[in-house]
């Protein structure tokens, strides 16, 4: 059992996964639900506006924009950079064009490591072999 300090409250909790004891996760969730809903009503809304709104912290809604949790509209003019390229975009973490050139080697690299083993576990001849002593 992994037992921590809140990282907001201080208080002790058992840990799985979340820096934050669940009642401070669940103060955190709402807080999201009604960032979300905020940014639908004020589509045009710049991050410091949404930030003094609803009172919270700019890095915390940079941080469900990149968790893609939030996403902002064309016509509020925030954007974001793409972690690979430094293009803007407007949720997650990575640009399509990055995404995409990342899938490609991930499965180029994945293809070639199957083949590497399969023929470097078998015999030419499709016989068993042993190793000697």
């Amino acid at each position: 059992m992994d037992v921590r300090n809140c990282k907001n409250c201080g208080k002790l909790f058992q840990y799985v996964g979340k820096p934050l004891c669940p009642a401070c996760n669940k103060k955190l969730e709402d807080k999201f639900f009604e960032v979300r809903d905020y940014i639908y009503e004020n589509p045009t809304a710049n991050m410091s506006q949404v930030s003094e709104e609803m009172e919270v912290p700019i890095q915390q809604i940079k941080k469900w924009v990149r968790e893609e949790r939030l996403a902002f509209s064309k016509d509020s003019g925030i954007t974001i950079s793409c972690e690979k390229c430094g293009k803007p975009i407007l949720t997650g973490r990575f640009c399509n064009e990055c995404k995409k050139t990342m899938q490609n080697d991930l499965s180029k690299m994945y293809g070639t490591e199957n083949k590497v083993k399969k023929s470097s576990t078998k015999d030419p001849n499709g016989k068993m072999r042993f190793l000697k002593n």
